[in-house]
């Protein structure tokens, strides 16, 4: 059996942790602040984030064949 790819965008936008958990980086934050984004919008915007249990196991397992 030949060994399975992890899918290119995927690696390149999560993060799978040893704990099971997805980081990714949060969207609308690379450019334009300069208008039209409330504060509050700047500000959770910022960083990085984790996604929900149900996305995570979606992720993993049509993503990461070896869980990451």
């Amino acid at each position: 059996m030949p060994k399975l790819k992890t899918r290119s965008s995927a690696k390149k936008r999560f993060d799978v942790k040893k704990s099971g958990k997805v980081k990714y980086g949060k969207a609308f934050a690379k450019h334009l602040f300069t208008f039209s984004k409330t504060p509050k919008s700047k500000r959770n915007g910022r960083g990085t984030g984790h996604l929900r249990d149900m996305d995570a196991k979606k992720v993993i397992k049509e993503m990461f064949p070896y869980g990451g």
